[in-house]
């Protein structure tokens, strides 16, 4: 017998389970808005009354729970609708919208033997014989879903599988080339116009899908017949969706429009940005990046979230001795202090959040980027323009005339921009810059490499501070684990850093996408100059006595400050093992 639920019989079932109590019930059916029955679920009208669980107050009756409720009275398993592991154009070829729509059900996994169908009606099954005629051979296996996600995510994948089908069908008078063959002819391939409806509408899904998936970075990759598009996502790319490489140039062609970026230039590297509003208002920003490749134009995003600059060190995870070793470092009145790190590893957002503590009325805090990475009211910025010559170099020594008490100088590079720092710093300003290292020490023979003298580094270097950006595990899902001490040894050896009883671990939950992570946090290795330092960088000394010597003097190497990390329960140690170099 097929039949679907109602308010009615939902309020009735967990009234009669004790879930409920009377009152409960007679406050939803005496709120219950004029049509809400028609457009919403019933276990989404009860959801939002957040009542509680009579034997346990800490579970709210959210609509998960309920979801989780209800498959068990249907006596399915619950599924997760995860959109990054779902292949949307493959799932909406199962049946059209409009019969999805009807039965409140979505394909969200397809196989030669099974397809895996998310209901939020799981008495009703009239529609299995319909949809089992176009299956043939194949199975298939019903699964309770969450009815909002249900909803949502149907409307996302036919709109975006329509929008395609259609951009490409525009695209039949295309020309087609062998890219791979022809690099510098990229420009000449056809494809439907950047301005069209469907391809307006692809990007606006893109940037919202990347806004409510918490991506860092947008890469959007040209191959042969299909482009691709993935996510960075608390540091480790994902595979979001695969385009037809028409569609996929006319996507570039429309984002490097609103980039203000030169559209008929397909040769060269291009760099823009534009600014996009969030649904709840907020402003987000985007730096783009071009790239000709073999098959057309690489597009890599970078998103910057708009609360960087407002988050406390304590956000970031700069805690303890080390941030005591930060605050010293940046309160002195001239001198150089470096960032360390790898692309990515969250130099800049130190950088940005303590020029915010450092920007008062009494300072005069000025930059200079390539590019500029975000607008900030309380700096004056400058943005590197090669195209006129005007380098990191040239940048300082025009912000040398401003001035100026503090300066960032975004990256050092070369030996011209380091001595205009080290100039900078001689003549009473603070510097604050970033270098590509894999430890702190390891900047001081990188500044040496490129031409500066050891006495100018002794002299004016205050600190470097090496950092890395860990996956914080989900507070939603964590569990506590025994102590793992083969793990412990290799993260902490030689240092003999104490083991805590216990450490937590992932498991994988809704709120995390079954990753086990949720955000990310820095781990630090900060090398404050002492006069023992001073005295062995202006002796040359190697760099392993260098080294040996900061962390006789109390600089705890990035491991061990992963270490605390997951001693606090922030982390794990395969983490800090994936990010920490040896």
């Amino acid at each position: 017998m097929s039949w679907r639920i109602d308010l009615a019989w939902c309020l009735e079932a967990l009234g009669r389970e004790q879930l409920l109590t009377d009152r409960d019930i007679a406050m939803v059916l005496g709120t219950l808005r004029p049509r809400e029955q028609q457009t919403q679920h019933p276990l989404q009208i009860i959801a939002r009354f957040s009542f509680r669980h009579p034997n346990r107050p800490d579970q709210l009756l959210d609509l998960m729970w309920l979801t989780q409720w209800l498959a068990g009275k249907a006596g399915l398993a619950t599924g997760i609708i995860d959109p990054l592991k779902i292949n949307a154009a493959q799932v909406t070829g199962v049946m059209s919208y409009k019969f999805a729509q009807i039965h409140e059900i979505l394909a969200i996994a397809l196989s030669r033997k099974e397809v895996v169908i998310a209901t939020a009606q799981p008495f009703h099954t009239d529609w299995m014989a319909d949809l089992q005629m176009t299956l043939k051979d194949c199975v298939i296996r019903r699964v309770m879903a969450n009815p909002e996600h249900i909803r949502r995510y149907a409307l996302e994948f036919y709109n975006l599988t329509r929008s395609i089908e259609r951009a490409s069908n525009a695209d039949n008078q295309g020309v087609r080339t062998n890219q791979l063959e022809q690099l510098l002819e990229l420009g000449q391939m056809g494809v439907p116009d950047a301005n069209d409806s469907h391809i307006v509408s692809i990007v606006d899904w893109l940037f919202q899908y990347a806004f409510d998936q918490r991506a860092s970075d947008i890469h959007l990759e040209p191959r042969r017949e299909m482009g691709r598009m993935r996510f960075r996502i608390d540091g480790v790319l994902h595979n979001i969706y695969e385009f037809p490489a028409v569609v996929l140039n006319a996507i570039v062609a429309r984002i490097k429009s609103l980039g203000r970026m030169n559209i008929a230039e397909k040769r060269k590297p291009q760099d823009g940005r534009l600014k996009t509003r969030r649904p709840n208002g907020d402003e987000t920003e985007l730096r783009l990046s071009t790239l000709p490749t073999a098959f057309g134009e690489k597009l890599v995003m970078r998103i910057f979230d708009p609360d960087v600059l407002l988050r406390s060190f304590r956000e970031l995870g700069l805690v303890g001795d080390d941030f005591k070793k930060w605050e010293r470092m940046t309160h002195h009145p001239n001198g150089i202090i470096l960032v360390t790190g790898p692309t990515g590893s969250g130099k800049t957002t130190t950088l940005y959040s303590t020029l915010k503590v450092l920007a008062t009325d009494e300072v005069n805090v000025c930059t200079v980027e390539d590019p500029i990475e975000m607008v900030e009211s309380s700096f004056n910025q400058m943005q590197v323009q090669q195209n006129i010559d005007l380098g990191f170099a040239d940048g300082i020594r025009a912000l040398m005339r401003q001035d100026p008490d503090i300066i960032m100088v975004g990256e050092i590079r070369d030996q011209e921009t380091a001595n205009m720092a080290i100039q900078a710093a001689l003549t009473g300003h603070l510097v604050l810059s970033t270098l590509h290292t894999n430890d702190a020490p390891s900047a001081i023979t990188r500044l040496q490499d490129i031409g500066v003298p050891s006495f100018l580094v002794s002299a004016t270097v205050l600190g470097v501070m090496a950092q890395r950006l860990v996956r914080t595990l989900c507070p939603h899902c964590k569990i506590e684990a025994a102590a793992d001490d083969v793990g412990w040894k290799k993260l902490t050896e030689p240092w003999k850093f104490k083991q805590p009883p216990k450490i937590m671990r992932h498991r994988g939950c809704l709120e995390c996408r079954d990753t086990g992570y949720m955000g990310r946090v820095g781990i630090y290795e900060t090398m404050e100059f002492s006069q023992n330092l001073r005295a062995l960088v202006s002796a040359d000394a190697p760099l392993q006595e260098i080294r040996e010597m900061a962390i006789r003097e109390g600089m705890l190497p990035l491991r061990i400050s992963g270490a605390q990390k997951i001693a606090q329960g922030l982390t794990t140690i395969e983490e800090v093992l994936r990010v920490a170099p040896l």
